[in-house]
């Protein structure tokens, strides 16, 4: 029985070490798919964030952060000014407006 030792530790000793590439080829690919699949969509929705917050103009029907629905009646840097409803209006950041709904909404809300 002493020659099935014998074999089992000749066999270990031929045992290689991965190369650099093999091991670092799962973390590579990790990166990669984190890249498409959050990164690059969210990076896609910021921009058209930013697109459509620099194109707000006067009556343009909004929905803000905080789901309020109103209309643009002022435009200055950093806020506009959106009225709810006759004789009530807020200021509120540009940031926070979500989207910007089709001319009429307002009316059938």
């Amino acid at each position: 029985m002493d020659f099935f030792i014998a074999d089992a530790m000749a066999q270990q000793g031929g045992a290689q070490q991965p190369g650099l590439l093999e091991s670092l080829l799962p973390l590579l690919i990790l990166i990669v798919l984190f890249y498409f699949l959050l990164i690059r969509p969210q990076m896609k929705r910021a921009k058209e964030h930013r697109k459509m917050v620099s194109e707000l103009g006067k009556g343009d029907e909004v929905v803000t952060g905080g789901g309020i629905l109103g209309r643009i009646v002022e435009v200055n840097d950093p806020y506009v000014t959106v009225e709810l409803a006759d004789s009530v209006q807020v200021k509120v950041q540009k940031d926070t407006i979500t989207s910007v709904l089709p001319k009429g909404t307002m009316k059938d809300a």
